[in-house]
Order: C-alpha cells, then structure tokens, then sequence
C-alpha cells in the first residue's frame, strides 16, 4: 500500500511541476546589429547567425531579464529601421513587428509590452510605407 502511495504521488509531484521553456538562446540578444542582418534577407530565411527565428527569440524569453535583454536587441532595431524610412526598412520593420506578435501569440500575455514597443516605432504617413509596414508584418506573421 505504501507503496502504491509512493508511486502515486512521485507522478502527481512530476506532472504539477511545470517546465520552463529552453533558455533565450544568447544569439537574441547579441544587440541590434544581428538582428538588422537577419531582416536583410527578409521574407526569406529570416534567422539570427544560429538559426534562431525572430519569433523564437520572443517566445523563450522566459523571465523579466529575458526580456530586457531581448528589448535591448529588438527595440534599437526596429528604431533604426523606422529612422530611415524607405521601403525596404518599412518592410523590414513590418516583419520584425510580424515576428514579434507570432512569438508573442505563443505566450501567456507578458510579451505585449515588447510588441506595443515596437509597434510605436509604426509612424509612418506615406501611405507607400504603411503598406510596406502591412506586407512585411504578415510576412513576418507567417514565417518570422
């Protein structure tokens, strides 16, 4: 009996435990620098040099510090793309803004203040540029 006891509840202390993701791969936080090289070959192959997708940097940033380190990369990024406000950065910062909400989605709520940041970047009033914006987010959405 006691052992059954024994057995019954090593399962229940295993299953109640919950698993933390794999850490932030250090890559997502190497600065702003990898990130703007990724989104050069935006929509195609978008990764940092690792292989690690936008998206994924988003979802396994567990903790405060994840995130902070992750703000420290994403945030200049998407600042310098909106600063030169051309078409191609337009797009690019749509796609990091795309991957940002799909890594997002995949979490329980804490990222939003990343994408609310990043979506402040968003000023543009050409409308060329909000479409680009547009296209590269869903892009980003899709595969980023």
């Amino acid at each position: 009996m006691r052992a059954a006891l024994a057995i019954v509840l090593a399962f229940l202390a295993a299953g109640c435990g919950q698993s933390k993701p794999d850490p932030l791969p250090p890559t997502c936080s190497n600065g702003p620098g990898d990130v703007l090289r990724a989104l050069r070959s935006a929509p195609d192959n978008v990764a940092l040099s690792d292989g690690t997708l936008l998206s994924e940097c988003v979802k396994r940033a567990f903790d405060d510090a994840d995130l902070q380190e992750l703000g420290y990369s994403f945030t200049p990024a998407a600042d310098r793309l909106a600063s030169r406000a051309d078409a191609t950065a337009a797009f690019q910062l749509g796609f990091l803004l795309g991957a940002v909400r799909r890594g997002a989605k995949q979490t329980n709520g804490v990222h939003l203040e990343l994408v609310r940041r990043i979506e402040s970047t968003v000023t543009f009033d050409d409308p060329a540029l909000q479409a680009a914006v547009r296209r590269g987010a869903a892009a980003g959405e899709r595969q980023g």
